[in-house]
């Protein structure tokens, strides 16, 4: 198992599209380096804003 991390130690990123900050999730670890937006929502408005 791995070490427990606090949310706190947790990378951050800027959302593109709305600008608000998001923090790393599990099922984004393979592809962090990838991931631009906080969500599908702010993905799909990626063309709109």
């Amino acid at each position: 198992m791995g070490k427990m991390r606090k949310k706190a130690d947790l990378p951050s990123k800027i959302c593109a599209t709305c600008g608000l900050p998001f923090t790393w999730r599990k099922k984004w670890e393979r592809d962090w380096d990838n991931v631009r937006y906080c969500s599908d929502r702010c993905r799909g408005a990626k063309g709109s804003a």
